[in-house]
Protein backbone atom coordinates (compact mmCIF):
# COMPACT_ATOMS: atom_id res chain seq x y z
CA UNK A 1 0.00 0.00 0.00
CA UNK A 2 1.31 3.30 -0.91
CA UNK A 3 0.11 6.88 -0.78
CA UNK A 4 0.76 9.53 -3.38
CA UNK A 5 1.60 12.84 -1.65
CA UNK A 6 2.55 15.07 -4.49
CA UNK A 7 4.00 15.20 -7.92
CA UNK A 8 6.58 12.73 -8.90
CA UNK A 9 10.04 13.72 -7.65
CA UNK A 10 9.26 14.81 -4.14
CA UNK A 11 11.43 17.88 -4.58
CA UNK A 12 8.62 20.44 -4.63
CA UNK A 13 6.27 21.18 -1.75
CA UNK A 14 2.57 20.60 -2.25
CA UNK A 15 0.56 23.70 -3.25
CA UNK A 16 -0.63 25.80 -0.32
CA UNK A 17 -4.30 26.67 -0.24
CA UNK A 18 -4.53 30.50 -0.39
CA UNK A 19 -8.31 30.96 -0.69
CA UNK A 20 -10.40 31.28 2.46
CA UNK A 21 -13.70 29.47 2.56
CA UNK A 22 -16.14 32.36 3.06
CA UNK A 23 -19.32 30.30 2.91
CA UNK A 24 -19.67 29.98 6.72
CA UNK A 25 -19.06 33.72 7.15
CA UNK A 26 -21.74 34.59 4.60
CA UNK A 27 -24.16 32.17 6.27
CA UNK A 28 -23.63 33.82 9.67
CA UNK A 29 -24.05 37.29 8.14
CA UNK A 30 -27.32 36.31 6.46
CA UNK A 31 -28.67 34.80 9.69
CA UNK A 32 -27.82 38.00 11.59
CA UNK A 33 -29.42 40.14 8.88
CA UNK A 34 -32.63 38.11 9.01
CA UNK A 35 -32.71 38.33 12.81
CA UNK A 36 -32.29 42.11 12.59
CA UNK A 37 -35.11 42.46 10.07
CA UNK A 38 -37.45 40.31 12.16
CA UNK A 39 -36.75 42.10 15.45
CA UNK A 40 -37.19 45.67 14.12
CA UNK A 41 -40.64 46.82 15.24
CA UNK A 42 -43.01 48.01 12.59
CA UNK A 43 -43.42 51.75 13.09
CA UNK A 44 -46.55 53.55 12.07
CA UNK A 45 -46.36 57.31 11.86
CA UNK A 46 -50.07 57.92 11.65
CA UNK A 47 -52.36 58.98 14.46
CA UNK A 48 -55.99 58.24 13.81
CA UNK A 49 -58.25 61.09 14.96
CA UNK A 50 -61.96 61.57 14.59
CA UNK A 51 -62.08 65.21 13.57
CA UNK A 52 -65.33 67.14 13.35
CA UNK A 53 -66.60 67.93 9.88
CA UNK A 54 -67.70 71.44 8.93
CA UNK A 55 -66.83 74.90 10.09
CA UNK A 56 -67.29 75.95 13.71
CA UNK A 57 -69.61 78.85 14.43
CA UNK A 58 -67.90 82.20 14.97
CA UNK A 59 -67.43 83.24 18.61
CA UNK A 60 -70.31 85.24 20.04
CA UNK A 61 -68.02 87.71 21.79
CA UNK A 62 -64.62 88.71 20.38
CA UNK A 63 -61.87 87.63 22.76
CA UNK A 64 -60.49 90.18 25.19
CA UNK A 65 -56.74 90.60 24.93
CA UNK A 66 -54.55 91.61 27.86
CA UNK A 67 -51.03 92.73 27.00
CA UNK A 68 -48.42 92.31 29.72
CA UNK A 69 -45.10 93.95 28.94
CA UNK A 70 -41.95 93.28 30.95
CA UNK A 71 -39.51 96.16 30.67
CA UNK A 72 -35.71 95.79 30.65
CA UNK A 73 -35.49 96.44 34.42
CA UNK A 74 -38.27 93.95 35.29
CA UNK A 75 -41.11 96.51 35.48
CA UNK A 76 -44.44 94.89 34.64
CA UNK A 77 -46.90 96.86 32.51
CA UNK A 78 -50.55 95.68 32.28
CA UNK A 79 -52.29 97.09 29.18
CA UNK A 80 -50.12 100.22 29.32
CA UNK A 81 -50.46 100.71 33.09
CA UNK A 82 -47.36 100.21 35.27
CA UNK A 83 -47.90 97.77 38.14
CA UNK A 84 -45.96 98.65 41.30
CA UNK A 85 -45.19 95.13 42.51
CA UNK A 86 -45.86 91.42 42.10
CA UNK A 87 -48.91 91.54 44.37
CA UNK A 88 -50.63 94.04 42.04
CA UNK A 89 -49.83 91.75 39.08
CA UNK A 90 -51.31 88.75 40.88
CA UNK A 91 -54.44 90.74 41.78
CA UNK A 92 -54.93 91.61 38.09
CA UNK A 93 -54.30 88.01 37.03
CA UNK A 94 -56.69 86.67 39.68
CA UNK A 95 -59.43 89.04 38.52
CA UNK A 96 -58.87 88.03 34.88
CA UNK A 97 -58.87 84.31 35.75
CA UNK A 98 -62.19 84.64 37.63
CA UNK A 99 -64.01 86.01 34.58
CA UNK A 100 -66.41 83.57 32.89
CA UNK A 101 -64.54 84.01 29.59
CA UNK A 102 -60.85 84.40 30.32
CA UNK A 103 -58.94 86.96 28.27
CA UNK A 104 -55.97 86.06 26.12
CA UNK A 105 -52.72 87.10 27.78
CA UNK A 106 -50.05 88.33 25.38
CA UNK A 107 -46.71 88.55 27.17
CA UNK A 108 -44.22 90.93 25.54
CA UNK A 109 -40.81 90.94 27.19
CA UNK A 110 -38.14 93.48 26.36
CA UNK A 111 -35.13 91.90 24.68
CA UNK A 112 -32.86 93.10 27.50
CA UNK A 113 -34.95 91.75 30.39
CA UNK A 114 -33.61 88.88 32.49
CA UNK A 115 -35.32 85.55 32.07
CA UNK A 116 -36.23 85.37 35.77
CA UNK A 117 -38.59 88.35 35.44
CA UNK A 118 -40.47 86.80 32.53
CA UNK A 119 -40.58 83.37 34.20
CA UNK A 120 -42.05 84.99 37.34
CA UNK A 121 -44.91 86.53 35.33
CA UNK A 122 -45.60 83.26 33.49
CA UNK A 123 -45.50 81.21 36.71
CA UNK A 124 -47.91 83.60 38.44
CA UNK A 125 -50.32 83.49 35.50
CA UNK A 126 -50.27 79.71 35.39
CA UNK A 127 -50.59 79.30 39.15
CA UNK A 128 -53.61 81.63 39.28
CA UNK A 129 -55.46 79.67 36.59
CA UNK A 130 -54.92 81.59 33.36
CA UNK A 131 -55.46 79.27 30.39
CA UNK A 132 -54.56 81.37 27.33
CA UNK A 133 -50.99 82.66 27.71
CA UNK A 134 -48.79 83.46 24.74
CA UNK A 135 -45.28 84.86 24.41
CA UNK A 136 -45.18 87.55 21.71
CA UNK A 137 -41.94 88.28 19.86
CA UNK A 138 -38.77 86.31 19.40
CA UNK A 139 -36.51 88.12 21.82
CA UNK A 140 -33.68 86.30 23.48
CA UNK A 141 -33.32 86.48 27.23
CA UNK A 142 -30.20 87.26 29.21
CA UNK A 143 -29.59 84.47 31.70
Amino acid sequence: MSMNVGKGGGTSDPDVMVDINTTPLIDVMLVLLIMLIITIPIQTHAVKLNMPVGTPPPPLVPPEVVTIEVDFDGTVIWNGQVLPDRRALEDQLRAAADKPVQPEVHLRPNKLVKYESVAMVMASAQRLGMKKIGLIGNEQFIR
